[in-house]
């Protein structure tokens, strides 16, 4: 059981196999990411880890205290692993690309982009109602909520309009594609949660620890400039 890290969202892009296949990933990169702590467990068969990224320009005073204590650099995220107990790592080491294997699979967590106040067709792909003659301009609207007299209120958790997007959401099952140690750069194939330059936190995939074989890539398509909405 290897520790998570905590990387930062560029952007998507392309890779072509030497079959001519393109392949989608998105582009993340790990920089200034190391173990704060390690935490040793005595009644359970892990350890933990607390790992931190982004390191802190301006920390006010109690994230001094509390990073003085621990022995390490301030940083901005912070997040807590489990690691066996064989694994060699401490406080200060650095994590990198190199952490991972390509080919491997992988769980990305993170905010989605928030999409504001949205109705019932956009948040929860409501039909509407019929756009005809008659219906005004209510028909993108949820129509009847609740029932009759009894028992005359609308129960909760009724899907309606409110709040869409910035949520804590985790898409697992994602392939590395490509590692580049030079660079710091994991390619992940697919889509991750967040727009450009999000924070996310990449663990080992829980129900896929095998590794499937990548087709050699050859040299990268130019980056894409579709722009988020």
């Amino acid at each position: 059981m290897r520790t998570g890290i905590i990387a930062k969202k560029i952007g998507m892009s392309n890779l072509y196999t030497q079959s001519g296949t393109n392949i989608p990933v998105t582009v993340l990169h790990i920089d200034q990411c190391q173990i704060v702590e390690r935490i040793d467990s005595t009644d359970t068969n892990a350890d933990r880890v607390l790992v931190g990224a982004c390191k802190l320009k301006k920390a006010n005073k109690a994230q001094k205290g509390f990073f003085e204590k621990k022995k390490s650099e301030a940083f901005r995220y912070l997040r807590e692993f489990s690691i066996d107990k064989d694994t060699e790592l401490k406080s200060g080491d650095q994590l990198n690309a190199s952490h991972f294997q390509e080919g491997q699979f992988i769980d990305v967590s993170g905010f989605t982009k928030g999409k504001g106040f949205a109705g019932v067709m956009k948040r929860h792909n409501f039909s509407g109602l019929r756009a005809s003659h008659g219906v005004s301009v209510s028909h993108r609207s949820a129509g009847s909520t609740g029932q009759c007299q009894d028992p005359g209120k609308v129960f909760k958790g009724k899907k309606m309009a409110g709040q869409y997007g910035d949520v804590n959401k985790t898409l697992q099952n994602l392939q590395v594609v490509k590692i580049d140690e030079a660079k710091n750069i994991i390619c992940v194939k697919g889509a991750t949660p967040g727009a450009r330059g999000t924070w996310l936190v990449v663990e080992d995939s829980i129900k896929r620890n095998d590794i499937k074989e990548v087709e050699g890539t050859s040299v990268q398509a130019e980056k894409s400039t579709k722009k988020d909405k």
